[in-house]
């Protein structure tokens, strides 16, 4: 919800906005004698017409204690625009009946055109017992029809602000879910693992060395894996702002590759020299960055291939590049491939790539991503060299 002095400086702008002067509010005023008396009326001509409409009834009405709350605050919104004062307490009200619409579940539409009867209905009775002049009573008229439309205006702010919040609200618990879904199901499977693989050690009678190395070697890659899937969750939580720096690039690719899990049988190639420009950029989130890449490349490439990491000095800038020979990507996928939660594999969070498009806006780089299916994928990270600062 927004703030009450943001709400009631937005006001003042609209007032300005349509010309809302101080001897508008004191016409207005003035038409409270005038038209109090038909108040009642106008409240009872209202709700008749609401009663002919199923989706507004449906809302509007219940029990008998339900219409008669409406029918009171209907009648207090009319005295208390007839009255004011226009102040920051009267613009909050406004916004609180807003708000109040999106509860009970009234479709904007029904807001526009229930103002429109209420001031159909206003005019009406005015212009029947208005006690002065014709110009008296244009800008009279005139001067009610600003009060009207900068209500509605705030009615219709709140009830925007209000239901974008409560889609977000829904947004969130949603990716809420699939992220608990998927840190489940990452975590799950390796516990299962080293679950069976406990058993088996605790309650097998003769184990040789081998099996139970084997059985060790199991626990230990899969606490790996679920240790992985809690550190991308955590460096995408609390990625900080980086440090940048100039850095070395052929050692920040030795090292990301040496701190990622490579499948077996992948051949793996570092084509990168050793008199590169210096990066600049936070040498810690680029190793991040690059081994959920390596990683990436890696599982694309289950039954083998070749990985290969390359750095390049171009245009005045650093390219380094994740190059694989896996399944490759269709078309289709690639300009999702960065968005949060979105995943092509069977298994995985989709917050990898996410991050990695997070790391590198907030150190001035970018990625590029072609592939082929069937064929590889090319990761290229583009970043600024020391000389380009």
């Amino acid at each position: 919800m927004k703030d009450p002095d943001q709400v009631f400086r937005r006001y003042q702008e609209l007032q300005s906005f349509v010309g809302w002067s101080e001897e508008d509010a004191v016409r207005v005023r003035e038409l409270r004698p005038v038209l109090e008396p038909y108040l009642p009326a106008l409240v009872e001509d209202f709700y008749a017409e609401v009663s002919r409409h199923s989706e507004a009834y449906r809302v509007f009405l219940g029990d008998p204690v339900q219409v008669d709350r409406h029918r009171e605050a209907l009648y207090n919104w009319l005295v208390e625009l007839l009255s004011g004062p226009y102040d920051r307490a009267y613009v909050d009200r406004r916004w609180q009946g807003g708000i109040r619409h999106v509860e009970i579940g009234l479709a904007q539409v029904y807001i526009n055109v229930s103002l429109s009867r209420l001031r159909d209905g206003l005019v009406r009775y005015l212009s029947e017992s208005w006690p002065g002049d014709q110009a008296g009573l244009v800008a009279a008229i005139r001067s009610l029809n600003k009060l009207l439309d900068l209500d509605l205006a705030k009615i219709e702010d709140a009830y925007q602000s209000e239901y974008v919040a409560r889609i977000q609200a829904n947004e969130r618990l949603a990716s809420l879910g699939q992220i608990a879904g998927g840190i489940a199901h990452e975590i799950r499977n390796p516990l299962n693992v080293i679950k069976s693989s406990h058993f088996y050690l605790k309650s097998a009678r003769m184990i040789s060395p081998e099996k139970r190395d084997q059985h060790m070697e199991r626990i230990e890659r899969h606490v790996m894996q679920a240790e992985q899937v809690i550190t991308t969750l955590t460096n995408f939580a609390r990625m900080p702002t980086p440090d940048p720096c100039p850095f070395p690039i052929e050692p920040c690719l030795r090292q990301a590759l040496e701190d990622s899990a490579v499948t077996t049988g992948v051949e793996v190639i570092v084509d990168c020299p050793s008199n590169l420009p210096l990066g600049l950029a936070d040498p810690g989130q680029i190793r991040i960055a690059l081994g959920n890449l390596i990683r990436n490349a890696s599982d694309a490439m289950p039954s083998g291939g070749r990985l290969t990491l390359r750095g390049r000095a171009i245009d005045g800038g650093i390219e380094m590049a994740v190059i694989d020979t896996g399944v490759g990507i269709a078309p289709g996928d690639i300009p999702r491939l960065t968005e949060p939660l979105y995943s092509n594999k069977a298994r995985g969070l989709g917050l990898g790539l996410a991050l990695v498009r997070m790391i590198l806006e907030k150190n001035r780089g970018s990625l590029h991503v072609t592939s082929l299916p069937g064929k590889g994928s090319s990761f290229l990270i583009r970043l600024l060299a020391m000389n380009e600062a």
